[in-house]
């Protein structure tokens, strides 16, 4: 058996970790506000000494975990390990599709993964895997070099040169001050500067031996050949490059939009967003323990926000005599109102007693804004939960809100204004998705004697 300190739902408590046992399990459950987590998978016990000291009565050859204190101290905040056994990180990206990670072993490391969307433990490889994006390797890269880790990153291709070919240059050639400085004075979001950031990047390193200014249009076009040909980008990962390469000829330099204007733009693919039934949304929020976890995704569903919109929302952006949550600077930039559901409300008033957020609606342990990844955790774990086999993200919510209205009768110009959406045109797909009327059309197959 082995105790660990732990933060769970902003409280420090005691891990307890022992291989399954009925009666080890029965006496656990007599300590003083002993609780078991669905989200550890582990009991836990309040961090202090009097319950440190009932668990040893209990269990006289309970092992401490390293780096944790044999008295517990209920004020003080666990730091990670700065001087692990290994210090080295791999990091493999295969086929630009799936990143496969190794590291030390620490706990803070392994929390810090299952913030991650979709991460996956790999028990017989000892490794954990994710998606492929840049943000995630970023994300990781930036997390383990504040430990002082000896990062190895790695390309690897298993389909062959033939059909996609992994990066072969560095990026050691840095970013123009300029770009960045330009980036900020736009005051476009942070999203967005990651994205031109990364992917303007990438463009020159591509051409690491030449001048910026001496770049032809010949030579963009010929570097996005080779993504198209070599590394098979995607249309929107195109349109993001293009983007990126247009604002620093563009706005940097002060160049003309001609000749840049001239390269052609991918189609992008039209694809219907994946939509959850009622019934489906429901099992996901009743699979929802925690009250702010479930708070977030009630948010988001009742209102059809964007996870960046649920993130930056403030107290004061509730508006309860009005029912109305207030939106500000949404996607381009707009300001919006949406629905305040009366059931949500009542989800809020008991959250909002029991963590007494200051600034934020939804803050952190330590305070601050919720994290993006951290609610993409607590859907994933919800849609697990409640075994949902669509694929679903947190923006599904706001696919499936939108559905559900539009088939509960509600006018599509409302739909718009509450989505945000400049055109209505954006909001017209979710005419493509509904399934209401189409149960009164029947089949010509069912008028036929076969």
């Amino acid at each position: 058996m082995k105790a660990s300190r732990i933060i769970l739902n902003n409280e420090t408590r005691i891990q307890i970790d022992f291989p399954y046992n009925k009666e080890i399990a029965s006496q656990i459950k007599q300590l003083s506000d002993a609780r078991w987590s669905n989200t550890i998978k582990a009991w836990h016990i309040p961090y202090t000494k009097e319950a440190f000291d009932a668990l040893k009565k209990l269990f006289p050859d309970v092992e401490i975990e390293k780096q944790k204190t044999d008295q517990p101290d209920a004020n003080k905040t666990p730091t990670p390990s700065t001087s692990p056994i290994s210090n080295e990180v791999k990091i493999e990206i295969i086929d630009y599709k799936k990143i496969f990670l190794r590291f030390p072993y620490a706990k803070e490391h392994i929390a810090k993964m299952k913030t991650i969307p979709y991460y996956y433990w790999h028990k017989e490889e000892k490794q954990w895997s994710f998606p492929y994006t840049l943000n995630i390797v970023s994300e990781l890269e930036t997390y383990f070099r504040k430990y002082n880790y000896q990062i190895e990153t790695k390309n690897i291709n298993t389909k062959g040169a033939d059909k996609k070919e992994k990066k072969n240059y560095g990026n050691e050639r840095k970013l123009p001050e300029e770009y960045l400085k330009k980036l900020k004075l736009a005051r476009y979001s942070e999203n967005t500067v990651r994205t031109y950031t990364q992917a303007f990047a990438d463009f020159i390193n591509y051409y690491a031996t030449k001048e910026l200014a001496t770049i032809t249009e010949e030579d963009i076009k010929n570097y996005l050949l080779y993504l198209i040909e070599k590394r098979m980008i995607s249309s929107s990962f195109q349109n993001q490059i293009i983007n990126s390469i247009k604002f620093y000829y563009e706005k940097v330099l002060n160049g003309k939009k001609l000749p840049y204007i001239t390269i052609d733009r991918p189609i992008k693919e039209k694809q219907l967003p994946n939509v959850l039934s009622e019934e489906e949304v429901m099992r996901i929020i009743n699979n929802v323990q925690n009250i702010k976890h479930k708070a977030i995704l009630l948010t988001i569903y009742s209102a059809g926000l964007r996870i960046s919109e649920a993130v930056n929302l403030k107290i004061a952006d509730i508006d309860s005599s009005r029912h109305l949550i207030l939106i500000k600077g949404a996607k381009g930039k707009k300001d919006r109102n949406s629905l305040l559901s009366e059931k949500l409300l009542v989800y809020l008033r008991k959250y909002f007693l029991m963590y007494k957020p200051k600034v934020w609606l939804f803050e952190g342990q330590y305070g601050g804004q919720y994290s993006d990844s951290s609610i993409q955790a607590i859907f994933r774990e919800a849609c697990n939960a409640a075994k949902i086999t669509k694929k679903a993200t947190v923006h599904t919510l706001r696919h499936s809100f939108a559905t559900h209205l539009l088939e509960r009768g509600t006018d599509l110009r409302y739909i718009q204004e509450l989505l945000g959406h400049s055109s209505s045109k954006t909001t017209e797909i979710y005419t493509h998705i509904t399934h209401k009327g189409m149960e009164q059309i029947k089949s010509p197959l069912d008028n036929l004697d076969v």
